[in-house]
Protein backbone atom coordinates (compact mmCIF):
# COMPACT_ATOMS: atom_id res chain seq x y z
CA UNK A 1 0.00 0.00 0.00
CA UNK A 2 1.44 3.35 -1.05
CA UNK A 3 0.86 6.16 1.39
CA UNK A 4 -0.11 9.54 0.00
CA UNK A 5 2.48 12.28 0.39
CA UNK A 6 1.92 14.66 3.25
CA UNK A 7 1.37 18.32 2.56
CA UNK A 8 4.41 20.41 3.52
CA UNK A 9 4.17 22.13 6.86
CA UNK A 10 3.77 25.86 6.42
CA UNK A 11 5.78 28.23 8.62
CA UNK A 12 3.89 29.79 11.49
CA UNK A 13 3.81 33.60 11.47
CA UNK A 14 2.21 35.78 14.11
CA UNK A 15 0.56 38.92 12.74
CA UNK A 16 0.27 41.81 15.20
CA UNK A 17 -1.98 44.73 14.31
CA UNK A 18 -1.30 48.20 15.72
CA UNK A 19 -3.33 50.42 13.37
CA UNK A 20 -2.22 53.11 10.94
CA UNK A 21 -3.20 53.96 7.37
CA UNK A 22 -3.02 50.30 6.44
CA UNK A 23 -6.14 49.79 8.56
CA UNK A 24 -8.05 53.09 8.25
CA UNK A 25 -11.52 53.20 6.66
CA UNK A 26 -11.99 56.22 4.41
CA UNK A 27 -15.24 57.84 3.35
CA UNK A 28 -14.84 57.02 -0.36
CA UNK A 29 -12.42 55.48 -2.83
CA UNK A 30 -10.50 58.68 -3.52
CA UNK A 31 -10.15 59.63 0.13
CA UNK A 32 -6.36 59.72 0.40
CA UNK A 33 -6.07 62.61 2.84
CA UNK A 34 -8.95 62.70 5.35
CA UNK A 35 -9.46 58.98 5.96
CA UNK A 36 -8.23 59.17 9.57
CA UNK A 37 -10.74 61.90 10.52
CA UNK A 38 -13.37 59.53 11.96
CA UNK A 39 -10.78 57.13 13.43
CA UNK A 40 -12.39 54.04 11.93
CA UNK A 41 -10.20 50.97 11.46
CA UNK A 42 -10.35 47.49 10.03
CA UNK A 43 -9.32 44.87 12.56
CA UNK A 44 -6.25 42.78 11.84
CA UNK A 45 -8.56 39.83 11.15
CA UNK A 46 -10.47 41.86 8.56
CA UNK A 47 -7.19 42.95 6.97
CA UNK A 48 -6.07 39.34 6.74
CA UNK A 49 -9.35 38.34 5.10
CA UNK A 50 -8.55 40.74 2.26
CA UNK A 51 -5.46 38.67 1.32
CA UNK A 52 -6.54 35.00 1.13
CA UNK A 53 -3.24 34.37 -0.69
CA UNK A 54 -1.56 34.55 2.72
CA UNK A 55 -2.87 31.05 3.50
CA UNK A 56 -0.48 29.62 0.92
CA UNK A 57 2.50 31.37 2.55
CA UNK A 58 2.11 30.64 6.23
CA UNK A 59 -0.06 29.55 9.10
CA UNK A 60 -0.98 33.06 10.18
CA UNK A 61 -2.05 33.80 13.74
CA UNK A 62 -3.46 37.34 13.91
CA UNK A 63 -3.87 39.43 17.04
CA UNK A 64 -4.83 43.03 17.65
CA UNK A 65 -2.48 44.75 20.07
CA UNK A 66 -3.41 48.38 19.26
CA UNK A 67 -5.51 50.13 16.64
CA UNK A 68 -4.33 53.73 16.52
CA UNK A 69 -2.88 56.18 14.05
CA UNK A 70 0.90 56.22 14.14
CA UNK A 71 1.00 59.81 15.41
CA UNK A 72 -0.58 58.45 18.61
CA UNK A 73 2.14 55.84 19.18
CA UNK A 74 4.19 56.49 22.33
CA UNK A 75 7.22 54.92 24.04
CA UNK A 76 4.76 53.08 26.29
CA UNK A 77 3.40 51.38 23.16
CA UNK A 78 6.96 50.46 22.14
CA UNK A 79 7.46 48.73 25.46
CA UNK A 80 4.15 46.90 25.15
CA UNK A 81 4.93 45.72 21.63
CA UNK A 82 8.48 44.64 22.47
CA UNK A 83 7.24 42.62 25.44
CA UNK A 84 4.59 40.92 23.29
CA UNK A 85 7.10 40.04 20.57
CA UNK A 86 9.51 38.62 23.13
CA UNK A 87 6.69 36.66 24.79
CA UNK A 88 5.68 35.08 21.48
CA UNK A 89 9.21 33.96 20.71
CA UNK A 90 9.72 32.66 24.25
CA UNK A 91 6.44 30.74 24.30
CA UNK A 92 6.44 29.33 20.77
CA UNK A 93 9.69 27.81 19.48
CA UNK A 94 7.81 26.87 16.29
CA UNK A 95 7.13 30.48 15.36
CA UNK A 96 8.99 31.28 12.14
CA UNK A 97 8.63 35.02 12.52
CA UNK A 98 6.42 37.95 13.45
CA UNK A 99 4.76 40.45 11.11
CA UNK A 100 3.56 43.82 12.43
CA UNK A 101 1.24 46.34 10.78
CA UNK A 102 1.87 49.96 11.74
CA UNK A 103 1.23 53.53 10.71
CA UNK A 104 3.95 54.97 8.51
CA UNK A 105 4.58 58.26 10.36
CA UNK A 106 6.41 56.56 13.24
CA UNK A 107 7.07 53.17 11.67
CA UNK A 108 10.83 53.73 11.44
CA UNK A 109 11.00 54.60 15.15
CA UNK A 110 9.07 51.54 16.29
CA UNK A 111 11.20 49.37 14.00
CA UNK A 112 14.46 50.67 15.46
CA UNK A 113 13.22 50.32 19.04
CA UNK A 114 12.39 46.66 18.34
CA UNK A 115 15.74 46.26 16.59
CA UNK A 116 17.38 47.09 19.92
CA UNK A 117 15.04 45.20 22.25
CA UNK A 118 13.78 41.99 20.59
CA UNK A 119 15.63 39.03 22.09
CA UNK A 120 15.59 36.58 19.22
CA UNK A 121 17.22 36.19 15.82
CA UNK A 122 13.96 35.15 14.16
CA UNK A 123 12.58 37.82 11.82
CA UNK A 124 10.35 40.66 12.94
CA UNK A 125 9.02 42.52 9.92
CA UNK A 126 6.98 45.74 9.98
CA UNK A 127 4.81 47.13 7.22
CA UNK A 128 2.31 49.93 6.67
CA UNK A 129 0.59 51.61 3.76
CA UNK A 130 0.51 55.02 2.16
CA UNK A 131 -3.05 54.58 0.92
CA UNK A 132 -5.87 53.18 3.07
CA UNK A 133 -7.42 49.83 2.14
CA UNK A 134 -10.59 51.66 1.03
CA UNK A 135 -8.72 53.76 -1.55
CA UNK A 136 -8.18 53.14 -5.25
CA UNK A 137 -4.71 51.76 -5.89
CA UNK A 138 -4.19 50.91 -2.23
CA UNK A 139 -0.83 49.43 -1.29
CA UNK A 140 -2.19 47.96 1.95
CA UNK A 141 -2.92 44.45 0.67
CA UNK A 142 0.31 43.81 -1.20
CA UNK A 143 2.39 45.28 1.63
CA UNK A 144 0.66 43.00 4.12
CA UNK A 145 1.21 39.97 1.91
CA UNK A 146 4.88 40.88 1.41
CA UNK A 147 5.31 41.38 5.16
CA UNK A 148 4.00 37.88 5.87
CA UNK A 149 6.18 36.44 3.12
CA UNK A 150 9.35 38.07 4.47
CA UNK A 151 8.52 37.08 8.06
CA UNK A 152 8.05 33.46 6.95
CA UNK A 153 11.28 33.30 4.95
CA UNK A 154 14.18 31.59 6.73
CA UNK A 155 16.67 33.85 4.95
CA UNK A 156 15.19 36.83 6.82
CA UNK A 157 16.53 35.57 10.16
CA UNK A 158 19.55 37.17 11.78
CA UNK A 159 19.25 40.49 9.93
CA UNK A 160 17.61 42.48 12.72
CA UNK A 161 14.17 44.00 12.48
CA UNK A 162 13.10 44.62 8.90
CA UNK A 163 10.55 46.79 7.14
CA UNK A 164 8.89 46.00 3.83
CA UNK A 165 6.82 48.39 1.74
CA UNK A 166 6.65 48.88 -2.01
CA UNK A 167 8.33 45.44 -2.41
CA UNK A 168 11.53 46.77 -0.79
CA UNK A 169 13.11 45.28 2.33
CA UNK A 170 14.93 47.80 4.51
CA UNK A 171 16.91 47.53 7.73
CA UNK A 172 15.34 49.17 10.79
CA UNK A 173 18.46 51.15 11.70
CA UNK A 174 18.70 53.01 8.41
CA UNK A 175 15.19 53.21 6.98
CA UNK A 176 13.32 56.50 7.01
CA UNK A 177 10.13 57.90 5.55
CA UNK A 178 11.27 60.30 2.84
CA UNK A 179 8.05 61.52 1.22
CA UNK A 180 4.70 62.55 2.68
CA UNK A 181 2.41 60.69 0.24
CA UNK A 182 4.30 58.69 -2.42
CA UNK A 183 4.25 54.88 -2.29
CA UNK A 184 8.05 54.66 -2.61
CA UNK A 185 8.59 56.80 0.49
CA UNK A 186 10.65 54.40 2.62
CA UNK A 187 14.36 54.69 1.86
CA UNK A 188 17.68 53.89 3.53
CA UNK A 189 19.52 56.89 2.17
CA UNK A 190 22.79 56.35 0.36
CA UNK A 191 23.27 52.91 1.95
CA UNK A 192 20.32 51.39 0.10
CA UNK A 193 17.77 48.67 0.76
CA UNK A 194 18.66 45.13 1.81
CA UNK A 195 16.62 43.29 -0.78
CA UNK A 196 13.23 42.71 -2.36
CA UNK A 197 9.97 40.89 -1.80
CA UNK A 198 9.47 40.68 -5.51
CA UNK A 199 6.77 39.93 -8.05
CA UNK A 200 7.98 36.35 -8.56
CA UNK A 201 7.04 35.69 -4.90
CA UNK A 202 10.68 35.39 -3.88
CA UNK A 203 12.38 37.03 -0.89
CA UNK A 204 15.83 38.08 -2.05
CA UNK A 205 18.59 39.70 0.03
CA UNK A 206 21.77 41.34 -1.24
CA UNK A 207 23.25 42.70 1.98
CA UNK A 208 22.81 42.46 5.74
CA UNK A 209 23.20 44.98 8.60
CA UNK A 210 26.45 44.77 10.55
CA UNK A 211 25.63 46.87 13.63
CA UNK A 212 24.68 44.96 16.79
CA UNK A 213 20.96 44.23 17.03
CA UNK A 214 18.18 42.13 18.60
CA UNK A 215 19.47 39.15 20.61
CA UNK A 216 22.99 40.56 20.87
CA UNK A 217 22.12 43.95 22.41
CA UNK A 218 22.47 44.79 26.09
CA UNK A 219 19.01 46.30 26.43
CA UNK A 220 16.29 44.50 28.36
CA UNK A 221 12.82 46.03 28.55
CA UNK A 222 10.68 43.30 30.08
CA UNK A 223 10.84 44.90 33.52
CA UNK A 224 10.65 48.53 32.37
CA UNK A 225 7.44 50.50 32.84
CA UNK A 226 8.72 53.71 31.26
CA UNK A 227 11.70 55.11 29.40
CA UNK A 228 13.81 58.17 30.24
CA UNK A 229 12.61 61.31 28.52
CA UNK A 230 14.87 62.34 25.64
CA UNK A 231 13.97 65.24 23.36
CA UNK A 232 15.30 66.56 20.06
CA UNK A 233 16.45 70.17 19.61
CA UNK A 234 16.49 71.19 15.94
CA UNK A 235 19.20 73.57 14.79
CA UNK A 236 18.69 76.27 12.14
CA UNK A 237 20.16 79.61 11.14
CA UNK A 238 19.95 81.96 14.10
CA UNK A 239 18.89 79.30 16.62
CA UNK A 240 19.58 80.42 20.15
CA UNK A 241 19.39 78.55 23.45
CA UNK A 242 15.64 78.95 24.02
CA UNK A 243 14.55 75.44 23.08
CA UNK A 244 17.52 73.69 24.68
CA UNK A 245 17.07 75.60 27.93
CA UNK A 246 13.36 74.84 27.96
CA UNK A 247 14.02 71.11 27.52
CA UNK A 248 16.41 71.12 30.46
CA UNK A 249 13.95 73.04 32.63
CA UNK A 250 11.20 70.65 31.52
CA UNK A 251 13.05 67.65 32.90
CA UNK A 252 14.64 66.04 29.84
CA UNK A 253 16.97 63.23 30.85
CA UNK A 254 18.87 63.60 27.58
CA UNK A 255 18.92 65.78 24.47
CA UNK A 256 19.64 64.97 20.85
CA UNK A 257 20.81 67.99 18.89
CA UNK A 258 19.74 67.75 15.25
CA UNK A 259 22.68 69.77 14.01
CA UNK A 260 23.55 71.42 10.74
CA UNK A 261 25.93 69.72 8.32
CA UNK A 262 28.44 67.78 10.43
CA UNK A 263 26.48 68.47 13.60
CA UNK A 264 27.38 72.02 14.57
CA UNK A 265 25.11 75.02 14.99
CA UNK A 266 25.13 78.64 16.08
CA UNK A 267 27.33 79.65 19.04
CA UNK A 268 24.25 80.40 21.17
CA UNK A 269 22.75 76.98 20.47
CA UNK A 270 26.01 75.19 21.29
CA UNK A 271 26.46 77.27 24.45
CA UNK A 272 23.06 76.06 25.65
CA UNK A 273 24.05 72.46 24.89
CA UNK A 274 27.21 72.81 26.96
CA UNK A 275 25.18 74.29 29.81
CA UNK A 276 22.79 71.34 29.61
CA UNK A 277 25.69 68.93 30.00
CA UNK A 278 27.00 70.84 33.01
CA UNK A 279 23.59 70.23 34.58
CA UNK A 280 23.93 66.49 34.03
CA UNK A 281 21.89 66.18 30.83
CA UNK A 282 23.79 64.09 28.23
CA UNK A 283 23.78 65.57 24.73
CA UNK A 284 24.07 63.49 21.56
CA UNK A 285 24.82 65.39 18.35
CA UNK A 286 23.24 64.08 15.14
CA UNK A 287 22.90 65.60 11.69
CA UNK A 288 19.66 66.62 10.04
CA UNK A 289 21.13 66.17 6.55
CA UNK A 290 19.78 62.63 6.09
CA UNK A 291 23.11 61.08 5.13
CA UNK A 292 26.65 61.01 6.46
CA UNK A 293 28.27 60.82 9.87
CA UNK A 294 28.74 63.09 12.84
CA UNK A 295 32.39 62.54 13.69
CA UNK A 296 34.16 62.89 16.99
CA UNK A 297 35.83 66.18 16.11
CA UNK A 298 38.25 67.84 18.49
CA UNK A 299 35.68 70.41 19.56
CA UNK A 300 32.94 67.83 20.13
CA UNK A 301 35.28 65.67 22.22
CA UNK A 302 36.48 68.64 24.27
CA UNK A 303 32.90 69.75 24.90
CA UNK A 304 31.85 66.24 25.89
CA UNK A 305 29.19 65.61 23.25
CA UNK A 306 28.15 62.13 22.19
CA UNK A 307 28.62 61.77 18.44
CA UNK A 308 25.64 60.00 16.88
CA UNK A 309 27.62 58.71 13.89
CA UNK A 310 25.13 58.34 10.98
CA UNK A 311 22.02 57.78 13.08
CA UNK A 312 19.13 60.06 12.21
CA UNK A 313 18.09 62.30 15.13
CA UNK A 314 14.94 60.22 15.78
CA UNK A 315 16.99 57.03 15.89
CA UNK A 316 19.67 58.61 18.09
CA UNK A 317 16.90 59.62 20.49
CA UNK A 318 15.69 56.03 20.79
CA UNK A 319 19.18 54.69 21.39
CA UNK A 320 19.91 57.36 24.00
CA UNK A 321 16.64 56.55 25.79
CA UNK A 322 17.61 52.91 26.06
CA UNK A 323 21.24 53.68 26.88
CA UNK A 324 20.15 55.86 29.82
CA UNK A 325 18.36 52.86 31.34
CA UNK A 326 21.85 51.34 31.67
CA UNK A 327 24.23 54.21 32.49
CA UNK A 328 24.93 57.94 32.41
CA UNK A 329 28.67 57.48 31.93
CA UNK A 330 29.63 59.55 28.86
CA UNK A 331 32.20 57.05 27.61
CA UNK A 332 29.68 54.22 27.78
CA UNK A 333 26.99 56.29 26.09
CA UNK A 334 29.43 57.05 23.27
CA UNK A 335 30.34 53.38 22.95
CA UNK A 336 26.69 52.43 22.60
CA UNK A 337 26.05 55.16 20.05
CA UNK A 338 28.81 53.76 17.85
CA UNK A 339 28.00 50.08 18.42
CA UNK A 340 24.29 50.15 17.61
Amino acid sequence: MVSSPQAPVKPRVYLIGTGGSISFIGDHRTDYVNYSYHNRHLTIEQMLERVPEAAAIAEVRPEQLLNVGSASVTPAHWLELARRVNDIFAQDPQAAGIAVTHGTATLEETAYFLNLTVKDHRPVVITGAMRPPTGLGTDSDVNLLDCLRVAAAPQSAGRGVLTVLNNEIQGARDVTKSNSYRLETFRSGELGCLGYADSDEQVVFYRTPTRTHTLDTEFAVDELTELPRVDIAYAYAGADGLVVNALVEGGAAGIVAAGLGGGGSSPEFMTALRAAQRRGVPVAVATQTGNGRVMRSRRFVEDGYIAADNLAPKKARILLMLALTRTKDPAELQRMMLEY
